[in-house]
């Protein structure tokens, strides 16, 4: 059973990224979160639209995203995204966003997503398959 799912991504900061001071608008750091979270699940062989093939909803629930120092447009950017826990009705998801030349932490946070059932809104389980790829359970 795998302890933490981890997940490396790389973009460059575009310049529609950036506000009147030149540093990244506070509120894409959010997007690059979900950048992470996506391809974190991508690598591991699923979707989000296998979620929602499957009648699976993952609303974000809660959001926290503490600002190091600022990125600039064309800064070359990592984010590290993981998952630490298997999830049950929830999942939370850790990131961080580093930046290469020179190294520097640029901001880190979570955010925590429900398990809803795509007809009724209900929570629900995370699906079979999900956990199965993310190497929470033994594939059959």
């Amino acid at each position: 059973m795998a302890e933490t799912v981890s997940h490396r991504c790389s973009l460059r900061v575009r310049y529609a990224d950036t506000d009147q001071m030149q540093f990244v608008y506070n509120g894409k750091y959010l997007e690059y979160f979900e950048v992470g979270r996506t391809e974190l699940i991508r690598a591991c062989g699923m979707s989000y639209a296998e979620f929602e093939d499957d009648g699976t909803y993952l609303p974000l629930i809660e959001a926290h995203c503490n600002y190091h120092i600022p990125a600039r447009y064309d800064d070359m950017l990592t984010i590290v995204s993981e998952l630490r826990e298997m999830p049950r009705a929830t999942m939370r998801i850790d990131y961080e966003v580093i930046r290469e030349e020179p190294f520097a932490r640029i901001a880190s946070g979570y955010t925590i997503h429900a398990f809803l059932d795509k007809h009724t809104g209900r929570p629900k389980r995370p699906p079979r398959r999900f956990l199965e790829v993310m190497g929470f359970l033994q594939e059959k």
